[in-house]
């Protein structure tokens, strides 16, 4: 999710104080991304460092408001025209933990698994309750229910990814992929320090 240009599209409609930014981030897209305040005026401070953003004075309780720049603006025409760049790689961690499982010597990747598994149809039933429960009612409503949306599929992907990877599990039984360390030493590294005796 990107912060930055979340406020600068939200600033595009008229300036805000920090508290209106993140009341207002959270009236668009739910209160699924905790978003807290010393997030928003840390961004704040990084887009008016890069002239995307301006104070624009307080009001009579103290609220500093800001208003987004030309260039701000551009920032967001831009980020509204364009896909998403998406790494093809992106670290997902159940990913990586289920592989380090599957290929580490003692380890139970199938428990791993299961874990993971539970875990996840877990948070589809929660997901899916929080989307019946919603009023979809109105721009907001329709708001929150497409990211909600969003994480249902994610969360439905992951559960038949997780089926998947048991059932690649079962295809090598008494955790055949089990890697020892590599007795080749890599070649770069950090050198030892003068004077100090060389790990080993």
């Amino acid at each position: 999710m990107s912060v930055r240009q979340s406020l600068l599209a939200i600033l595009a409609q008229g300036p805000c104080y920090g508290y209106q930014l993140r009341h207002e981030f959270v009236r668009r897209t739910g209160s699924v991304w905790p978003l807290n305040v010393g997030q928003i005026y840390n961004t704040l401070e990084r887009l008016e460092r890069d002239g995307l953003v301006r104070r624009d004075g307080a009001d009579a309780q103290g609220h500093v408001y800001w208003e987004i720049t030309s260039p701000g603006l551009a920032e967001v025409d831009l980020w509204l025209s364009r896909a998403v760049e998406r790494t093809l790689a992106p670290r997902d961690e159940v990913a990586i933990k289920i592989a380090l499982a599957a290929t580490l010597p003692g380890a139970d990747a199938a428990a791993v698994i299961d874990e993971e598994r539970a875990a996840a149809e877990g948070r589809l039933a929660e997901l899916r309750m929080m989307r019946a429960s919603r009023d979809e009612a109105g721009p907001e409503g329709l708001a929150h229910s497409l990211v909600l949306d969003s994480l249902i599929f994610s969360a439905e992907a992951e559960s038949q990814w997780l089926e998947h990877a048991r059932t690649r599990l079962g295809e090598h039984p008494d955790h055949g992929l089990a890697l020892a360390l590599d007795v080749d030493r890599p070649k770069r590294g950090r050198p030892a320090r003068a004077g100090s005796a060389a790990l080993v």
